[in-house]
């Protein structure tokens, strides 16, 4: 991140903003809060060491003032009575109307309407609330019981839908190609997944006007899967919405309407939270969360949820709100007769050993001391939603995703004796664990900021001293991420021996944006058994050439024994080193010391002895284009050698002639097809004009370019006058939450350019790859063929 946006780093999250406004402060006076936070078992414990009573009969309010509801109602009436007029009367009366808002005046009405709201007596919101959340003919899924499921293989749900979209995909598959339908064997269609990156709004845009190109070009409706990180995730809930409905241009439409107002500007907020029937909408999972989970806490990411839906989720005019926008599971209705890709949303749960002892020694540890004898690296482990399951890859476990928010013990649904089960967990609570960057580790924070201490005079030394311990800043999270229920409880014998002794320890899980492991949704894609032929990334990372996040997948790929990922995909940097890299892998996955000191070892012997050998001085070599492909190899390994890195296909240098990489794409033992698509500058695109007051990094840059007047033929993607570029433009940083309708369409209108540039490759592709299946499947028949006429295999 640029020094322009770095001193809003942890400050312009607009959760603080609202908190601060309207109740002073509610998580760090809320009783989850444990200051820093420095290792999984220890934030996870926090929560199950507190106690909250539970009510002995359905609908009244916790008698205990411990509890996270009495906190919440009680700092509506700090608020109540010390904001507004009363609360300025030192000052003068011609002072106050100059420096308070108009708004500020009317906050004490508001919560003192919030309170009577939340206040679980009879007639109020959150009863009404609470009585439906206990209506089997609002939520049906309260009568059915849960169960965990245990197996690496897909739900029978999610086989049930891939039939469906492979028959549905053989007519779109025959107009994308040009092929007569009555050709085209199901078996042949290629299974194409298409996944998003993380990046708040700005990818949010981008990636809406990415699919709308591959919907003009005819390829989404050859795609099976989407998968998202962050932003990506919103923008997937939103497509299967009553919003968008299945419609990017309608999305791109409601982005435009909605966008225009900060997502924490306190009056437009609040007064959806107070008024019908948005408070309904809003407001139903927190109060169905915290009265049906006593030990449920409230904390920065439920009020980010509630913001994000707020502006996200409600329509244009606040009115017209859909009920079915709430669950994750009604978006199987868009899948019944695989008419859409079905979505995968993720985030990842922090594993963060810690010392010897039981968990009771770790909860009253100091933090220093679990920082200083933490025995291993930490690691993410990555969790998937989908309309179907909530599942986990490494823990071969999964739920229902119509069960999320519910209590498990021994891989049944714990019920209660006097109430029906909670109803699934909302939307607006998801939204905000999908896109919780703001519960980074230090060391995620540092790296933000990194690029201003570097440049400041004198601060070197700092800048080593802090990087020298980084093992440490890795381990602490100042912002708590979120909890649900962890359904794995009790099954410590029946998972995988691999799985940490904390899972086992902590009534709920903690869960944050995904973009802490991998900006990039892969591994959901490469998961055993979606058998994945394509995948079509497209990246609107902030730090898009500094993170080369595609790389990271190949020791996740060689961790699990995944055949057929392209090794060396991604930037390719003149100055990285395969140190570095294993160092990157080492911090985000589960990866012993001694086996990244051995890789270290190896990485070093094979860069001597590659660096004996001529190098090309190609600059297309240390930079890529708008639409960058590799293949990867199913080929069996005799060698205990690291694999070569993956050949980059349809290379510039190559002209017009493709047709060797044709041949890679064909040839029966290549793997995984990647496809990606950087959002990076490019003149065909629509542009903003670079003005100093809307756009000064932009005007500075544009001037720049103006006075040189000169080009670089070796990088096509250089920047050019007047051309949006998320490196120079400040409203495309992550942490901008206002988009004006002219900027909405200069984002989209550069997606949908970067994506022309590469169309053409993209189609090559997808028929190289269903050419290659329909000749295995050809060569297989004939096999069989052959075995059953000489009487190997009987009829």
């Amino acid at each position: 991140m640029r020094a322009a946006r770095v001193s809003r780093l942890g400050w312009t999250v607009p959760p603080a903003a609202l908190a601060a406004y309207t109740a002073g402060e509610w998580n760090r006076r809320l009783p989850q809060s444990a200051g820093f936070t420095t290792a999984s078992a220890q934030y996870e414990a926090n929560s199950e060491s507190r106690s909250y009573p539970s009510s002995s009969k359905k609908g009244h309010e916790h008698s205990d003032h411990d509890s996270v509801w009495f906190k919440i109602v009680q700092k509506l009436d700090e608020v109540k009575h010390t904001v507004g007029a009363g609360g300025w009367g030192d000052l003068g009366g011609s002072i106050t109307d100059y420096i308070v808002p108009d708004w500020t005046r009317m906050l004490p009405a508001i919560a003192q309407k919030l309170q009577r709201e939340l206040s679980m007596a009879p007639g109020s919101l959150a009863d009404d609330i609470w009585k439906e959340s206990q209506d089997p003919e609002i939520n049906p899924e309260i009568l059915r019981d849960a169960r965990v499921r245990v197996s690496g293989d897909l739900c029978k749900e999610e086989l049930a839908f891939r039939k469906k979209r492979q028959h549905h995909a053989v007519k779109a598959l025959a107009s994308y190609l040009g092929i007569p339908e009555e050709e085209i064997h199901p078996e042949d269609v290629p299974v194409i997944a298409m996944c998003g990156s993380g990046g708040g709004l700005r990818a949010l845009v981008a990636g809406t006007g990415s699919y709308l190109a591959a919907q003009e070009a005819g390829l989404w409706d050859c795609v099976t899967y989407t998968a998202g990180v962050s932003g990506s995730c919103w923008l997937q809930t939103l497509y299967h919405s009553s919003l968008a409905d299945g419609n990017f241009n309608r999305l791109v439409d409601h982005l435009k309407n909605r966008l225009g107002v900060h997502i924490a500007f306190p009056p437009a907020a609040l007064n959806l939270l107070t008024t019908a029937p948005t408070n309904k909408f809003l407001l139903s999972g927190l109060v169905e969360k915290l009265k049906a989970d006593p030990g449920a806490d409230f904390g920065l990411v439920d009020i980010y949820g509630l913001l994000l839906a707020a502006r996200l989720l409600v329509p244009r005019g606040e009115l017209g709100v859909s009920d079915r926008d709430l669950k994750i599971s009604n978006q199987q209705a868009n899948l019944l007769d695989g008419a859409h890709p079905m979505p995968i949303y993720t985030a990842v749960r922090h594993e963060i050993p810690v010392l010897d002892g039981d968990s009771q020694e770790a909860k009253h540890t100091k933090p220093e001391d679990l920082m200083r004898e933490a025995k291993s690296e930490s690691w993410f482990q990555w969790f998937e939603f989908t309309p179907y399951e909530f599942f986990c890859e490494e823990l071969n476990a999964g739920i229902p995703t119509w069960a999320l928010g519910r209590h498990f013990n021994a891989g049944r649904n714990e019920l209660p004796s006097d109430a029906y089960p909670i109803p699934e967990l909302r939307v607006p609570g998801l939204m905000g664990i999908w896109g919780s960057a703001f519960c980074a580790t230090l060391s995620h924070y540092y790296k933000e900021i990194r690029p201003l201490v570097k440049g400041l005079a004198g601060f070197g030394g700092i800048d080593s001293l802090i990087q020298g311990k980084n093992e440490d800043l890795v381990r602490v999270h100042p912002i708590d991420p979120a909890a649900i229920p962890n359904y794995v409880m009790g099954m410590k014998d029946q998972l995988p021996a691999s799985c940490p002794e904390s899972i086992f320890q902590n009534k709920h899980l903690r869960l944050m944006d995904a973009g802490m492991s991998n900006n990039l949704p892969i591994y959901p894609l490469i998961r055993p058994g979606r058998d994945v032929d394509v995948i079509v990334a497209f990246d609107a990372s902030a730090d898009i050439k500094q993170e080369n996040w595609l790389s990271v997948v190949d020791g996740y790929a060689r961790q699990r024994g995944i055949k057929g990922w392209p090794i060396g995909a991604g930037w390719p940097r003149a100055t990285e080193s395969l140190a570095a890299t294993e160092k990157a892998l080492r911090e985000s996955q589960d990866i012993t010391d001694e086996q990244a000191n051995q890789k270290i070892a190896d990485s070093q012997h094979k860069k001597a002895d590659v660096s004996k050998q001529p190098k090309p001085a190609s600059a297309a070599d240390t930079d890529l284009g708008y639409c960058n492909i590799w293949v990867g190899t199913q080929e069996e390994r005799i060698s205990e050698d690291e694999p070569p890195p993956s050949k980059r296909l349809f290379h510039p240098e190559h002209g017009d002639d493709h047709s060797e990489s044709d041949f890679h794409l064909m040839r029966p033992e290549a793997g995984i097809a990647v496809v990606y698509f950087p959002l990076i500058p490019n003149p065909s695109a629509p542009n903003l004009p670079p003005t100093p007051k809307t756009r000064p990094l932009a005007a500075a840059h544009s001037l720049r370019q103006n006075r040189s007047q000169t080009k670089d033929p070796a990088n096509p993607v250089a920047s050019h006058p007047n051309s949006i570029d998320p490196n120079v433009d400040d409203f495309l940083s992550t942490w901008n939450f206002i988009y004006t309708p002219e900027q909405i369409d200069s984002v989209v209108g550069l997606a949908k350019a970067n994506f022309s540039q590469g169309k053409d490759q993209v189609r090559r592709v997808v028929r190289a790859v269903y050419e290659r299946k329909r000749s295995d499947r050809l060569r297989r028949e004939q096999e069989e063929s052959r075995k059953r006429m000489e009487g190997f295999v009987p009829l």
